[in-house]
């Protein structure tokens, strides 16, 4: 499914003046994390390349510090704090990517926080939390109800509130992998990314976009919570419930008023809404295809690119491969349908 596309992008004059001027702040998040960060690896992919005629990477943010491309934002956000801020304590609220992030930033440098969580988080997800040191909070049953309850909670307490997407810095820190990518392939004519809160989504395709406009960004989704099409679709961020999903990473609801939701609206070109067999389909592939076990937002990418692959030969097309945690007991499932 494809959603609705901007054909004009001036990231500095159209976007509000609390956004990133990604031009300037994702070369300082570079800096500022740069010998904290991997750069992960991009592998060319013969086969989803032979499938689209054309020539399909992989950047495997799944090798990314603690398995996923959220340790980049967290870590922007968390360095540029006042020591006496980071003292004291921080918030944080997640379905497990962004928490587990949050707290090997912490323990690098020496400090503490808590996180709020969803009553499902997955169990892969919890279990590497539950050894990280950070205290571990439930609440609700939607990242959104837990992210709203931790940073009214932080408020409270006096303490720094650290977004899993909704802040300049965390999506500054995820342009990191922008500048990898001009970096390590020179042109990038798409470049496939799975979207939950659109922080990566606005972090890549912000930087990229205010020096390659023609680049087509094709946002991924899951058709079982697809809040980010549907508020882009309807022109303001919608309150939808989501049904259960492999890519679980990507679901729930946007933090009213998110900065990402403006720059989503503005920078992606097209969205795609994936099923939960084509998901399923997507992880076999990369099991079989790049001997790789990811978990199934990252997976959202690969069957994005299936679905549209007639429509970019000759291109050089970048998927991005979001994260790595994945229950043993959900590749048994995938594995056995």
């Amino acid at each position: 499914m494809v959603g609705p596309r901007s054909d004009e992008y001036n990231i500095v004059k159209s976007l509000m003046p609390n956004h990133p001027d990604l031009t300037r702040e994702a070369p300082a998040a570079e800096r500022r994390i740069k010998n904290y960060i991997r750069e992960t690896p991009l592998e060319f992919s013969p086969y989803l390349s032979a499938l689209g005629r054309c020539n399909v990477y992989l950047k495997l943010e799944n090798l990314q510090k603690t398995g996923s491309f959220k340790y980049r934002g967290a870590a922007n956000h968390i360095l540029s704090l006042f020591p006496d801020d980071r003292d004291r304590g921080l918030v944080t609220a997640s379905t497990g990517n962004h928490a587990a992030a949050v707290a090997c930033v912490l323990d690098e440098i020496g400090s503490h926080g808590t996180v709020y969580l969803p009553e499902n988080t997955s169990k892969a997800k919890l279990e590497g939390l539950r050894v990280s040191g950070m205290e571990l909070k439930f609440h609700g049953t939607d990242c959104i109800q837990a992210e709203i309850f931790a940073r009214k909670t932080a408020q409270a307490s006096g303490q720094v509130y650290i977004p899993p997407y909704n802040h300049p810095r965390i999506i500054a820190g995820q342009a990191t992998v922008a500048i990898e990518l001009e970096r390590q392939l020179g042109r990038i004519d798409v470049v496939f990314v799975p979207v939950g809160g659109g922080g990566l989504m606005s972090g890549i395709a912000g930087y990229l976009k205010g020096s390659n406009p023609s680049l087509v960004a094709v946002g991924c989704q899951p058709e079982n919570s697809s809040v980010m099409y549907e508020s882009v679709r309807r022109g303001k961020i919608v309150d939808m419930d989501s049904l259960p999903t492999l890519s679980d990473g990507t679901s729930g609801g946007i933090e009213k008023d998110s900065l990402t939701f403006e720059i989503c609206r503005r920078c992606v070109d097209d969205y795609v809404l994936v099923s939960e067999d084509e998901i399923k389909n997507a992880l076999i592939l990369l099991i079989e295809k790049h001997n790789m076990l990811v978990e199934g937002a990252a997976a959202l990418s690969v069957a994005s690119f299936i679905k549209l692959r007639d429509r970019f030969k000759d291109k050089n097309v970048v998927l991005v491969i979001s994260g790595n945690k994945i229950s043993l007991e959900t590749l048994r499932t995938v594995i056995g349908e």
